[in-house]
Order: C-alpha cells, then sequence, then structure tokens
C-alpha cells in the first residue's frame, strides 16, 4: 500500500496550479474562515537560512463565498478535497462544520486549531473539536502546534474529543531580522516557520503521538526528499504533506513520491507504508 501525498494547507492554489493539484492524492484548500479576511499587512513572508516565515493571517473569502463559487471550481478538477477550517471560537468552528456538512464534494474536514498568526480562540483544542464533531459527520483532522509542553497529552484530548486523524504539526512561530536594519522582516515581526529546520520538531511531535493515539497521521513539516517523507511514515505517519518545498518546486509531489518508493526499497520494504512506526519500535527495543 502507498503512502497518501497531500499538500499543506496555505500552500497551495490548485486553481492557479491544477496540474500540481493533481499530482496529490488529495488536495487540502487554505484556511476558511465564517467572514472573509484580508490577512495581514505586508511584507507577510520572509526567507531565512534554512526555511520561511509567513504571516498570512489566513486571508481568504469566507465560507458563503467559498461554497458559492470557490468549492464548485476546485471539485471540478477532480481531486478528492479537504477542506481546511479555522477561526476564533467553538461558534465559528460551528458554523463552518455545519455549511459544509452537506457539501458531496468536501471528504475531510481538517481543523486548524493552531495557526501562529491570529488571536487564538478562547476555548481549548478538545472543545473546538467537540464543536465541531456536534455539527458535522465528516471526518475530522485536528491540526496540532508543535509549541506545546506535552502534545501528545494534547492528541488524546482532541481524539476523545472526536478528532478522526491528526496533522503534524503546524508552523512554529519565529522571527527574522533585517542585517541591515535590525527591524523584523514581518509587519507583524513574528510569524509560522517552515521549511527543513521544522523537520525535527515534526518527526518529534509525530513519534510522540503515534505512541499516543490510534489514529491516521498525517506528517508535515521540512519534507524536500522521499527520505524525508520515509522518515515522517518510520516515525508513525500514515499520510504525508508537502509544504514550503511546492514554493520552488512544482515538480516535488511526483518526486518525492518516486524517491518515497525507492527509498523504502533501498530499506528492504516492498511498501513505504510497511515502513510505518519502525523508529518506535526500533526505540522500543532499545530500551531492554
Amino acid at each position: 500500500m502507498s503512502v497518501p501525498l497531500l499538500n499543506g494547507s496555505g500552500c497551495l492554489d490548485a486553481l492557479t496550479a491544477p496540474s500540481v493539484a493533481r499530482q496529490f492524492d488529495a488536495f487540502v484548500t487554505k484556511t476558511i474562515t465564517p467572514l472573509p479576511r484580508e490577512g495581514n499587512p505586508p511584507p507577510r513572508i520572509a526567507e531565512t537560512e534554512h526555511g520561511m516565515l509567513n504571516s498570512i493571517g489566513l486571508q481568504g473569502p469566507g465560507i458563503e463565498t467559498f461554497i458559492a463559487t470557490v468549492l464548485p471550481e476546485i471539485a471540478a478538477l477532480g481531486i478528492p478535497l479537504w477542506v481546511s477550517v479555522g477561526g476564533f471560537s467553538a461558534t465559528d468552528f460551528t458554523e463552518i462544520c455545519e455549511r459544509l456538512d452537506d457539501q458531496k464534494a468536501v471528504d475531510t474536514i481538517e481543523l486548524n486549531l493552531s495557526c501562529p498568526n491570529i488571536d487564538e480562540a478562547p476555548e481549548a483544542a478538545a472543545e473546538l473539536v467537540a464543536a465541531a464533531r456536534a455539527a458535522t459527520s465528516k471526518k475530522l483532522f485536528a491540526k496540532l502546534s508543535p509549541a506545546t509542553s506535552n502534545i501528545a497529552e494534547s492528541a488524546r484530548a482532541v481524539v476523545a474529543a472526536g478528532a478522526d486523524g491528526l496533522t503534524l504539526v503546524n508552523t512554529i512561530r519565529g522571527l527574522a531580522l533585517d542585517p541591515r536594519t535590525l527591524r523584523p522582516k514581518l509587519a507583524r515581526a513574528a510569524g509560522g516557520y517552515s521549511g527543513p529546520a521544522l523537520k525535527p520538531v515534526a518527526l518529534a511531535c509525530v513519534f510522540a503521538c503515534a505512541e499516543a493515539v490510534e489514529v491516521p497521521i498525517v506528517g508535515l513539516g521540512g519534507v524536500q526528499t522521499g527520505g524525508d517523507a520515509l522518515e515522517l511514515v518510520a516515525a508513525g505517519a500514515s499520510v504525508v504533506a508537502l509544504g514550503t518545498v511546492l514554493f520552488t518546486d512544482p515538480s516535488a509531489p511526483t518526486r518525492i513520491r518516486a524517491e518515497l518508493v525507492a527509498e523504502a526499497g533501498r530499506h528492504g520494504f516492498p511498501q513505504a507504508s510497511d515502513a510505518r512506526g519502525v523508529a518506535r519500535k526500533t526505540a522500543e527495543l532499545q530500551r531492554f
């Protein structure tokens, strides 16, 4: 069985680059909020030595326009569709999930519980999941932040509240200064940090959560090669998502898929999925 590949939410516009979107096993939309949002002021993206900072701020058309105009166009591409949803309260999550519940084109809802570029909802992640679960029968994946002292505890809480799977991880807050002025490169100063440097963080979170809960995990963070993807699978992911790499390599999904198969074979696995959790099994053996 092959390992499905997704894009990270916000890292690809399927309508602008449909040929790239069709390389994936499913497409994940940008995060949709109840009302339209202009996002944060520019500059909103800054490169760093080992990754990228962004402070887009959930720019989007709002749920009404999304359902009326955007969703039909994406659905016409013939790609299984995940919709990322976000908000500022449990009411926001409930409203969006209710609106998406009868949309046949939507396969899965990904709950963005951890955007570092907006004010967080006052409710805990588990409360937001519970609100969403009560509003829809669709599959729910909870996207968690790595900026927590015990992500395994967070995973257990959101799964108990009704999440069918986890997406690990969202970006982590970072800051970059202009070396000429020593002022922040982003208008909002800090932003979400992604790219190769995030991979060890993602691996640690996937590893911990795969031991804590028995649900599918989308591994996301710093994937540049098939070897990176295989490491996330070995840590416990059953699906792998690509993010920052898509900004520089539109052929990355096809390339990484081929590299993943080759890398799995090099390690003696007939299928890449056969490597799932092998890192945890090895760690268990080393304890004795």
